[in-house]
């Protein structure tokens, strides 16, 4: 049976950025782009008239930007999954889409070489965070010292290596081969580690992550 062709809308006001994206998804036999817009406010009117999965769609345009357009989407309870796109590192816009519940998060830089792998991801349910945005999305957070209460006291070793490769933004695939585990065992790690830390994606496991500056702990736990 033939794999179902993913179909996307492109909302950027720039039209370069928007040929570019084109160009790129145009050699992905499982990618369709149905339609594009230059702003918010086409955007939601395609989003209307048109079947779609993936939405790839930059937080800020003229007349409606991308964080109302998603506010919408995900507001009407909307299976369409949504990648945002930023030129820069942007942690406050950013962690609002977090909280509204965007799909996916990408740095236009990154956009060229990653774009498909990130349709491909969303489209099956995961979350995909930039991996050049997640070094420096949470550069200005001041870790606060911890109490022997902190939330990874709660994981084993190998769950904490695991929720790290997934702050840093590695697929199950990656951190399987970095870890040399299978896939699936990546998963069933996740899987427990996000219980344990009451979260229930990646983007907010990697917040957590983070927050509780997960590479120290490391080193001050396991490491000699």
């Amino acid at each position: 049976m033939k794999n179902k062709v993913i179909r996307i809308l492109i909302a950027d006001d720039h039209d370069i950025i928007r040929q570019g994206l084109k160009r790129i998804i145009s050699f992905e036999e499982d990618m369709d782009i149905v339609c594009e817009a230059e702003n918010g406010e086409k955007a939601l009117k395609l989003l209307n008239n048109h079947e779609l999965d993936v939405v790839v769609l930059d937080c800020n345009m003229p007349i409606m930007d991308g964080i109302q357009v998603l506010k919408s989407i995900k507001d009407k309870d909307n299976k369409i999954k949504v990648i945002m796109l930023t030129v820069e590192d942007d942690r406050k816009t950013l962690n609002t889409a977090i909280s509204i519940g965007a799909d996916g998060y990408m740095l236009k830089d990154s956009a060229g070489t990653d774009i498909a792998e990130a349709i491909r991801r969303v489209y099956k349910g995961e979350k995909y965070i930039d991996k050049s945005l997640v070094s420096t999305l949470f550069s200005d957070i001041k870790i606060k010292a911890k109490k022997a209460s902190n939330i990874l006291d709660n994981l084993s070793k190998r769950e904490i290596e695991v929720l790290d490769k997934i702050s840093k933004g590695f697929s199950n695939k990656e951190i399987g081969e970095q870890l040399y585990i299978s896939e699936k065992t990546v998963k069933n790690y996740a899987t427990n580690l996000f219980k344990k830390i009451n979260v229930d994606d990646r983007v907010h496991a990697a917040i957590v992550a983070i927050e509780n500056n997960i590479d120290e702990y490391y080193r001050s736990k396991y490491e000699i």
